[in-house]
């Protein structure tokens, strides 16, 4: 199996340990994410979750209206789906690809099998809930209290956290979409990350070209996230 095609890049497959890793390897099947691809709809019974590994997933709320608001990012960190094994089966929000890649999706019952074991794994996704549900509520201090050029640089550290490149294919209506906000706002901060050389946008991509400077600018919000991230999941095998 070639490192492309291997579902262990996705960092909770990687840290099964052995046995487990052995039962579901046949199990995992492959998907082309392509940007925009609807993983699934808000009250929509799961029938699968996903395991992005080159792909990231927005999970937005909708309103009635139509406006959204992403209330997290999901990427080679995580799994998408975690209703399924919270005893939901189906949740509030929809998920939608919002940068293009591959991942691996499992079937329902085959994660819930393995869930019921009560092992590492359970251990494993509750740990990653309390870090996906820490972004969520830090999302939604962040969008109250912080001003729109903290914001996407929150977002823009969230998703090159779950990204191998500087880059991301991403429109400014899109981004607007996504922290739901107005595209002359998202226009105006983005003028103000490019002038201050820490990006370069041209047609759709964004090129980050000073890291630690957006780190310096960004609010503490994505500190919070960040640190949550690493203290509940740290690349090592379960246990």
């Amino acid at each position: 199996m070639s490192g492309e095609d291997d579902p262990r890049q996705n960092l909770l497959i990687a840290a099964l340990p052995a046995t487990e890793w052995e039962r579901w390897r046949s199990d995992l099947e492959p998907v082309d994410m392509p940007l925009g691809m609807v993983l699934y709809e808000s009250g929509m019974r799961m029938t699968h979750v996903y395991f992005p590994t080159s792909a990231i997933a927005s999970l937005l709320y909708q309103l009635e209206d139509g406006a959204s608001a992403e209330v997290a990012v999901v990427g080679f960190e995580g799994v998408v789906g975690i209703s399924l094994f919270m005893g939901g089966v189906s949740t509030t929000s929809r998920a939608v690809v919002q940068s293009s890649g591959r991942g691996y999706r499992l079937r329902a019952h085959v994660l819930m099998q393995e869930f019921n074991r009560a092992g590492p794994l359970l251990h494993l996704l509750l740990r990653y809930t309390q870090a996906l549900l820490t972004q969520m509520s830090q999302t939604a201090v962040c969008n109250r209290h912080h001003t729109l050029d903290q914001q996407l640089c929150r977002w823009l550290l969230l998703s090159l956290d779950r990204l191998r490149s500087s880059e991301l294919v991403m429109t400014q209506e899109l981004i607007a979409n996504m922290l739901g906000v107005r595209r002359e706002g998202v226009t105006e901060a983005a003028g103000h990350l490019q002038r201050a050389g820490l990006i370069r946008y041209r047609r759709g991509h964004i090129t980050v070209l000073d890291r630690p400077g957006i780190e310096h600018r960004v609010c503490e919000c994505y500190r919070v996230v960040r640190s949550e991230y690493d203290r509940l999941l740290p690349p090592v095998v379960a246990t």
